[in-house]
Protein backbone atom coordinates (compact mmCIF):
# COMPACT_ATOMS: atom_id res chain seq x y z
CA UNK A 1 0.00 0.00 0.00
CA UNK A 2 2.71 2.17 0.63
CA UNK A 3 4.60 1.69 -2.20
CA UNK A 4 1.35 2.12 -4.10
CA UNK A 5 0.86 5.73 -2.36
CA UNK A 6 4.69 6.70 -3.07
CA UNK A 7 4.08 5.99 -6.60
CA UNK A 8 0.97 8.32 -6.74
CA UNK A 9 2.95 10.73 -4.74
CA UNK A 10 5.29 10.96 -7.48
CA UNK A 11 3.13 11.12 -10.33
CA UNK A 12 1.30 13.75 -8.52
CA UNK A 13 4.34 15.37 -8.14
CA UNK A 14 5.81 14.92 -12.28
CA UNK A 15 2.45 16.48 -13.44
CA UNK A 16 2.27 19.46 -11.59
CA UNK A 17 6.13 20.14 -12.63
CA UNK A 18 5.12 19.14 -15.71
CA UNK A 19 2.51 21.96 -15.09
CA UNK A 20 4.04 24.63 -13.54
CA UNK A 21 6.53 24.29 -16.59
CA UNK A 22 4.51 24.99 -19.40
CA UNK A 23 2.48 27.61 -17.23
CA UNK A 24 5.78 29.77 -17.41
CA UNK A 25 6.26 32.31 -19.55
CA UNK A 26 9.26 31.21 -22.03
CA UNK A 27 6.54 28.49 -23.37
CA UNK A 28 3.93 31.13 -24.47
CA UNK A 29 7.01 33.28 -25.89
CA UNK A 30 8.46 30.68 -28.23
CA UNK A 31 4.94 29.96 -29.07
CA UNK A 32 4.56 33.23 -30.62
CA UNK A 33 7.80 33.52 -31.43
CA UNK A 34 7.15 30.30 -33.63
CA UNK A 35 3.63 32.05 -35.41
CA UNK A 36 6.32 34.93 -36.58
CA UNK A 37 8.87 32.40 -37.62
CA UNK A 38 6.54 30.40 -39.67
CA UNK A 39 5.50 33.87 -41.14
CA UNK A 40 8.80 34.54 -42.65
CA UNK A 41 9.01 31.39 -44.19
CA UNK A 42 5.86 31.73 -46.14
CA UNK A 43 6.19 35.32 -47.15
CA UNK A 44 9.71 34.57 -48.48
CA UNK A 45 8.03 31.39 -50.54
CA UNK A 46 4.91 33.50 -51.73
CA UNK A 47 7.90 36.83 -52.43
CA UNK A 48 10.15 34.20 -54.13
CA UNK A 49 6.95 32.74 -56.19
CA UNK A 50 5.17 36.22 -56.90
CA UNK A 51 8.75 37.45 -58.77
CA UNK A 52 9.01 34.33 -61.13
CA UNK A 53 4.95 35.55 -61.90
CA UNK A 54 6.28 38.61 -62.48
CA UNK A 55 9.75 37.26 -64.72
CA UNK A 56 11.95 39.56 -61.88
CA UNK A 57 13.71 36.46 -60.64
CA UNK A 58 12.77 34.73 -57.44
CA UNK A 59 11.98 30.37 -57.72
CA UNK A 60 9.34 28.16 -56.93
CA UNK A 61 10.30 25.92 -53.89
CA UNK A 62 9.40 24.93 -50.90
CA UNK A 63 10.01 25.99 -46.83
CA UNK A 64 13.42 24.32 -46.74
CA UNK A 65 14.00 26.23 -49.95
CA UNK A 66 13.06 29.00 -48.17
CA UNK A 67 15.41 28.78 -45.45
CA UNK A 68 18.13 28.33 -47.75
CA UNK A 69 17.01 31.87 -49.26
CA UNK A 70 16.81 33.01 -45.78
CA UNK A 71 20.22 32.14 -45.40
CA UNK A 72 22.07 33.51 -48.88
CA UNK A 73 20.96 37.14 -47.35
CA UNK A 74 22.66 39.28 -45.60
CA UNK A 75 23.58 38.37 -42.08
CA UNK A 76 21.86 35.33 -43.27
CA UNK A 77 23.38 33.28 -40.45
CA UNK A 78 21.90 35.06 -37.95
CA UNK A 79 18.37 35.61 -39.86
CA UNK A 80 18.10 32.10 -40.54
CA UNK A 81 19.05 31.08 -36.70
CA UNK A 82 16.17 32.85 -35.16
CA UNK A 83 13.50 31.08 -37.25
CA UNK A 84 15.38 28.08 -36.40
CA UNK A 85 14.76 28.51 -32.92
CA UNK A 86 11.61 30.40 -33.88
CA UNK A 87 10.31 26.80 -35.44
CA UNK A 88 11.55 24.59 -32.36
CA UNK A 89 9.31 27.39 -30.47
CA UNK A 90 6.43 26.18 -33.04
CA UNK A 91 6.90 22.59 -32.83
CA UNK A 92 7.28 22.48 -28.76
CA UNK A 93 3.48 24.98 -28.78
CA UNK A 94 2.34 21.96 -31.19
CA UNK A 95 3.31 19.47 -29.06
CA UNK A 96 1.60 21.32 -25.76
CA UNK A 97 -1.68 21.49 -28.08
CA UNK A 98 -1.77 18.00 -28.80
CA UNK A 99 -0.68 16.91 -25.16
CA UNK A 100 -2.03 18.88 -22.77
CA UNK A 101 -5.22 20.52 -25.06
CA UNK A 102 -4.99 23.96 -23.45
CA UNK A 103 -7.81 24.60 -26.76
CA UNK A 104 -9.55 21.57 -25.13
CA UNK A 105 -10.18 19.64 -28.18
CA UNK A 106 -11.57 16.80 -25.87
CA UNK A 107 -10.97 13.26 -26.57
CA UNK A 108 -13.53 12.56 -28.94
CA UNK A 109 -13.22 11.12 -32.37
CA UNK A 110 -12.71 14.77 -33.66
CA UNK A 111 -10.59 15.70 -30.76
CA UNK A 112 -8.18 12.77 -31.67
CA UNK A 113 -8.29 13.95 -35.18
CA UNK A 114 -7.01 17.36 -34.36
CA UNK A 115 -4.63 16.61 -31.77
CA UNK A 116 -3.39 13.95 -33.71
CA UNK A 117 -2.81 16.47 -36.56
CA UNK A 118 -0.92 19.01 -33.86
CA UNK A 119 1.54 15.99 -33.51
CA UNK A 120 2.23 15.99 -37.17
CA UNK A 121 2.56 19.37 -37.28
CA UNK A 122 4.76 19.60 -34.28
CA UNK A 123 7.03 16.71 -36.20
CA UNK A 124 7.24 18.50 -39.43
CA UNK A 125 8.07 21.78 -37.75
CA UNK A 126 11.02 19.92 -35.46
CA UNK A 127 12.12 18.70 -38.75
CA UNK A 128 12.47 21.63 -40.10
CA UNK A 129 13.54 23.69 -37.46
CA UNK A 130 16.40 21.33 -37.84
CA UNK A 131 17.17 21.60 -41.41
CA UNK A 132 17.70 25.45 -40.31
CA UNK A 133 20.21 25.08 -37.58
CA UNK A 134 21.90 22.44 -39.64
CA UNK A 135 22.39 25.19 -42.42
CA UNK A 136 23.78 27.57 -39.84
CA UNK A 137 25.95 25.54 -38.52
CA UNK A 138 27.27 24.16 -42.29
CA UNK A 139 29.93 26.25 -43.71
CA UNK A 140 28.57 25.73 -46.71
CA UNK A 141 25.93 28.11 -48.68
CA UNK A 142 21.80 27.60 -48.92
CA UNK A 143 21.76 26.71 -52.37
CA UNK A 144 17.84 27.02 -51.59
CA UNK A 145 17.01 23.73 -52.62
CA UNK A 146 13.41 22.00 -51.90
CA UNK A 147 12.66 18.57 -50.61
CA UNK A 148 11.32 16.99 -54.20
CA UNK A 149 13.79 14.40 -54.23
CA UNK A 150 13.77 13.41 -50.76
CA UNK A 151 10.34 13.03 -50.52
CA UNK A 152 10.00 11.16 -53.84
CA UNK A 153 12.81 8.64 -52.66
CA UNK A 154 10.59 8.02 -49.27
CA UNK A 155 7.74 7.12 -51.60
CA UNK A 156 9.94 5.03 -53.52
CA UNK A 157 11.15 2.57 -50.53
CA UNK A 158 7.10 3.04 -49.15
CA UNK A 159 5.89 1.81 -52.47
CA UNK A 160 8.44 -0.95 -52.74
CA UNK A 161 6.91 -2.65 -49.42
CA UNK A 162 3.83 -4.55 -49.50
CA UNK A 163 0.52 -2.43 -48.99
CA UNK A 164 3.08 0.64 -49.44
CA UNK A 165 0.60 2.28 -52.48
CA UNK A 166 -2.30 1.89 -49.93
CA UNK A 167 -0.02 3.72 -47.34
CA UNK A 168 1.06 6.08 -49.88
CA UNK A 169 -2.53 6.62 -50.91
CA UNK A 170 -3.79 7.29 -47.62
CA UNK A 171 -1.25 10.04 -47.05
CA UNK A 172 -2.03 11.54 -50.20
CA UNK A 173 -5.48 11.56 -48.97
CA UNK A 174 -5.15 12.94 -45.51
CA UNK A 175 -3.26 15.84 -47.14
CA UNK A 176 -6.17 16.35 -49.36
CA UNK A 177 -7.91 16.34 -46.36
CA UNK A 178 -5.84 18.73 -44.83
CA UNK A 179 -6.31 21.17 -47.96
CA UNK A 180 -10.23 21.04 -47.26
CA UNK A 181 -9.80 22.12 -43.70
CA UNK A 182 -7.82 25.00 -45.54
CA UNK A 183 -10.64 26.35 -47.50
CA UNK A 184 -13.04 25.70 -44.77
CA UNK A 185 -11.33 27.70 -42.39
CA UNK A 186 -11.06 30.69 -45.45
CA UNK A 187 -15.43 30.17 -46.11
CA UNK A 188 -15.78 29.93 -42.01
CA UNK A 189 -13.04 32.14 -40.87
CA UNK A 190 -13.65 30.43 -37.65
CA UNK A 191 -9.60 31.50 -37.20
CA UNK A 192 -10.71 34.87 -36.02
CA UNK A 193 -12.03 33.35 -32.86
CA UNK A 194 -8.57 32.44 -31.87
CA UNK A 195 -7.30 35.99 -31.67
CA UNK A 196 -7.66 38.69 -29.39
CA UNK A 197 -8.09 41.87 -31.43
CA UNK A 198 -10.27 43.98 -29.02
CA UNK A 199 -9.11 47.43 -29.56
CA UNK A 200 -7.83 46.99 -33.16
CA UNK A 201 -9.60 49.23 -35.60
CA UNK A 202 -12.46 47.82 -37.99
CA UNK A 203 -10.50 48.47 -40.52
CA UNK A 204 -7.67 46.44 -39.02
CA UNK A 205 -10.10 43.45 -38.35
CA UNK A 206 -11.08 43.75 -42.09
CA UNK A 207 -7.40 43.67 -42.85
CA UNK A 208 -6.55 41.00 -40.63
CA UNK A 209 -10.08 38.59 -41.95
CA UNK A 210 -9.03 39.40 -45.49
CA UNK A 211 -5.17 38.39 -44.85
CA UNK A 212 -6.49 35.09 -43.35
CA UNK A 213 -8.93 34.24 -45.99
CA UNK A 214 -6.62 34.71 -48.99
CA UNK A 215 -4.02 32.81 -47.07
CA UNK A 216 -5.88 29.70 -45.63
CA UNK A 217 -7.43 29.79 -49.86
CA UNK A 218 -3.97 29.64 -50.98
CA UNK A 219 -2.72 27.45 -48.77
CA UNK A 220 -5.58 24.54 -49.49
CA UNK A 221 -4.72 25.14 -52.98
CA UNK A 222 -1.28 23.93 -52.46
CA UNK A 223 -1.74 20.85 -50.76
CA UNK A 224 -4.41 19.82 -53.04
CA UNK A 225 -2.51 19.74 -55.25
CA UNK A 226 0.70 18.04 -53.64
CA UNK A 227 -1.72 15.78 -51.95
CA UNK A 228 -3.30 15.00 -55.99
CA UNK A 229 0.09 13.90 -56.55
CA UNK A 230 0.45 11.58 -53.74
CA UNK A 231 -2.07 9.85 -54.55
CA UNK A 232 -1.41 10.08 -58.51
CA UNK A 233 2.48 8.09 -57.43
CA UNK A 234 0.32 5.22 -54.85
CA UNK A 235 -2.41 5.03 -58.20
CA UNK A 236 0.88 4.50 -61.02
CA UNK A 237 2.99 2.88 -58.97
CA UNK A 238 5.19 5.87 -59.60
CA UNK A 239 6.86 7.97 -56.99
CA UNK A 240 8.53 10.37 -59.41
CA UNK A 241 4.92 11.86 -59.18
CA UNK A 242 5.25 13.28 -55.71
CA UNK A 243 6.29 16.74 -55.78
CA UNK A 244 6.71 19.49 -52.85
CA UNK A 245 4.90 22.66 -52.79
CA UNK A 246 7.47 24.02 -55.69
CA UNK A 247 6.10 21.56 -57.60
CA UNK A 248 2.61 22.55 -56.56
CA UNK A 249 3.18 25.83 -57.54
CA UNK A 250 5.40 25.36 -60.96
CA UNK A 251 2.01 23.24 -61.91
CA UNK A 252 0.07 25.97 -61.30
CA UNK A 253 1.99 28.32 -63.37
CA UNK A 254 2.26 26.00 -65.98
CA UNK A 255 -2.01 25.50 -66.11
CA UNK A 256 -4.77 26.89 -67.93
CA UNK A 257 -4.26 30.57 -66.19
CA UNK A 258 -0.78 29.96 -66.06
CA UNK A 259 1.06 32.96 -64.53
CA UNK A 260 -2.04 35.15 -63.40
CA UNK A 261 -2.79 31.71 -60.61
CA UNK A 262 0.53 31.66 -60.12
CA UNK A 263 0.26 35.46 -59.06
CA UNK A 264 -2.72 35.31 -56.91
CA UNK A 265 -1.74 31.89 -55.58
CA UNK A 266 2.05 33.81 -54.32
CA UNK A 267 -0.15 36.63 -53.18
CA UNK A 268 -2.31 34.18 -50.96
CA UNK A 269 1.19 33.07 -49.48
CA UNK A 270 2.44 36.00 -48.32
CA UNK A 271 -1.04 36.62 -47.03
CA UNK A 272 -0.95 33.52 -44.64
CA UNK A 273 2.30 34.91 -43.64
CA UNK A 274 1.24 37.91 -42.74
CA UNK A 275 -1.44 36.27 -40.85
CA UNK A 276 1.08 34.47 -38.96
CA UNK A 277 2.91 37.32 -38.03
CA UNK A 278 -0.95 38.61 -36.59
CA UNK A 279 -0.96 35.14 -34.94
CA UNK A 280 2.38 35.73 -33.09
CA UNK A 281 0.89 38.80 -31.74
CA UNK A 282 -2.85 38.55 -30.82
CA UNK A 283 -3.78 34.71 -30.52
CA UNK A 284 -4.55 33.82 -27.29
CA UNK A 285 -2.55 31.48 -26.08
CA UNK A 286 -3.01 28.84 -22.94
CA UNK A 287 -0.36 26.43 -22.21
CA UNK A 288 -2.40 24.60 -19.29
Amino acid sequence: MKNYQSSGNVKHEAKQAVERTLASPWVERLARFGYAAKGAVYITIGVLSAMTAFGVGGRLTDSRGALGTILDQPFGKILLGLVAVGLFGYALWRFVQAGVDPDQKGTGPKGIAVRTGYTFSGILHTGLALTAASLVLSNGGGGGKGSSNSTQSWTASVLAHDYGRWLVGIIGAGIIGFAISQFYKAYSTKFLKKLNLEGMSSNGERWVTRSGRLGFAARGVVFALVGFFVVQAAWTYDASKVKDTGGALASIAGGPFGWTALLIVALGLVAYGVFMLVEARYRRIVTH
